[in-house]
């Protein structure tokens, strides 16, 4: 039997979304799920987190919204859109003491809710990999907290995004982890452009290509918004739906896939 991880990212970012992790946690379709500490409902959202049978992690915000700490206000009042983040850090041009700072505060906003250190980290948009993040957050982990690893994000399909996670800094991440001993996943399924109808086409051909260990399925479930400010709001609703559904598990029976760690 091959395993799978599956981690829904962006819990407490919106009601809609917290309620369809919870609920998707609740039938044991979850392994993992990863927490936007940034987010203003994020307190009350951690206490939903007891009793939940998943790992829980930090998902590191620099990308959406405002900072947590005063040291990176003073440089973003606002987090920058992820392209000109991504030009930033790979020009050297990030401020890293302010942002070593921001690191502190969202994983100390992680224990104050949770009452424990996150037992992976990660990152929304997968910010946690880019050049000088990267860095200064590994300075502030130790094992046994493990981290997402992005050098290895397995297709079919979308290769352009696929190759861009892996070449912005995942493939990167994925050789400091190894060096210094940090559990890590060795690859990640998930990529898509949130717009295909049939999310679980998609899930079965990730399924398909499993190899036999350490695959985590990175997915961004949700309740329908009735705010219809979501960007992604349609993609989450198909994602609740299908992982949600015994087709979901059907599927992993057929690909003689059963839920597992990934990170080893």
């Amino acid at each position: 039997m091959k395993t799978l991880a599956v981690c829904a990212d962006d819990y407490g970012l919106s009601a809609p979304i917290s309620d369809g992790i919870v609920r998707l946690a609740r039938q044991g379709r979850l392994d993992a799920v990863s927490c936007l500490v940034t987010a203003a409902r994020w307190p009350a959202d951690a206490t939903r987190l007891g009793g939940l049978r998943v790992a829980i992690g930090l998902h590191l915000n620099l990308s959406e919204g405002a900072p947590l700490s005063a040291a990176l206000a003073r440089h973003w009042p606002r987090l920058p859109a992820l392209p000109a983040l991504i030009l930033r850090a790979h020009a050297g041009a990030l401020p890293r003491d302010a942002l070593r700072a921001e690191i502190d505060a969202q994983l100390d906003a992680f224990r104050a809710a949770t009452g424990r250190a996150p037992d992976f980290v990660d990152g929304h948009q997968h910010v946690h990999h880019l050049p000088g993040v990267r860095q200064a957050l590994l300075e502030r982990l130790a094992a046994p907290t493990a981290v997402r690893a992005t050098g290895r994000v397995a297709g079919p399909g979308w290769a352009l995004k696929r190759w861009l996670i892996e070449a912005t800094g995942g493939r990167a991440l994925q050789r400091a982890l190894a060096a210094r001993g940090l559990r890590h996943n060795a690859v990640l399924v998930g990529a898509y452009d949130f717009a295909a109808a049939d999310y679980g086409a998609l899930v079965r051909r990730w399924l398909a290509a499993l190899p036999e260990r350490g695959t985590l399925l990175f997915c961004h479930p949700g309740e329908t918004d009735p705010t219809g400010s979501d960007p992604i709001g349609a993609a989450r609703v198909r994602e609740l739906a299908y992982l949600g559904s015994e087709a979901f598990a059907r599927d992993l029976a057929a690909a003689g896939v059963v839920h597992g760690p990934a990170w080893r």
